[in-house]
């Protein structure tokens, strides 16, 4: 692409999803800080701009379709476009217990940011994504999400039972697939990331990786080029199987 990328990412007010941003504007992407809380987007943006990357704050609520569609109206009066969408935002839930205890509410706690809030979004943004010679739409997913890992009893994941966060991500690598499946043979490209175990609020910055590691995937991923996959779960080691 000659143009600037135009980038949405969203929960990019810190971890995982500011790092995303900042890469993404050091590789020359304008970027869309998406966030809930306006004030904490805007200190993000403006944090950037320091940098010398090119940030603008966007209040938007993955579970609001309203904030979405809003979101969705001011990009396009903006840019007229999107290149590049990375569905970064996600919660845990307070919801640790064995999964025979689960409740429904437990369950749509997290499922309304992580399953709900990227169809929101993604279905928002498509129309503008199509309009970019190379849209790729980037899933921050995770190896708990993993069927084959879960299932496997010699598995570092077979030891965690987390029921609504690990599901949760499972939908997502099928949504991944589905809009992969859609959008075959356009110029948009749907990939999962698998950040690894990074520091983050989500896990009481319990993981190995720094928000910076765990980011560059999910840079790489919204960054391919023609010859790119659609379709797939990778992270920094290869693929990651469903």
């Amino acid at each position: 692409m000659t143009a600037e990328r135009i980038a949405l990412v969203t929960g990019a007010n810190k971890g995982i999803g500011f790092e995303i941003a900042r890469q993404l504007g050091e590789a020359g992407a304008v970027v869309l800080v998406g966030a809930r809380d306006e004030v904490r987007g805007k200190k993000a943006a403006g944090a950037l701009a320091e940098r010398g990357i090119a940030a603008t704050a966007l209040r938007i609520d993955v579970t609001d379709p309203e904030s979405v569609a809003e979101a969705a109206v001011r990009i396009e009066r903006a840019h007229g476009r999107l290149d590049v969408l990375v569905n970064n935002a996600g919660i845990a839930g307070g919801f640790t217990g064995p999964p025979s205890v689960a409740t429904a509410a437990d369950m749509r706690e997290v499922y309304e940011t992580n399953v709900f809030g990227v169809v929101t979004v993604t279905n928002a943004m498509l129309p503008l994504l199509r309009r970019s010679p190379a849209g790729r739409v980037v899933n921050q997913s995770s190896h708990l999400g993993s069927l084959t890992l879960n299932a496997d009893p010699g598995s570092p994941m077979a030891r965690v039972n987390l029921i609504a966060y690990q599901s949760s991500k499972t939908a997502l690598n099928a949504l991944t697939v589905a809009y992969a499946k859609e959008l075959r043979g356009t110029s948009v490209k749907v990939n999962a990331a698998h950040p690894g175990i990074v520091a983050t609020d989500i896990n009481g910055h319990r993981g190995q990786r720094t928000p910076a590691e765990g980011a560059v995937i999910a840079v790489r991923l919204a960054l391919l080029d023609d010859a790119g996959p659609s379709g797939e779960s990778l992270s920094d080691d290869g693929p990651v199987p469903w």
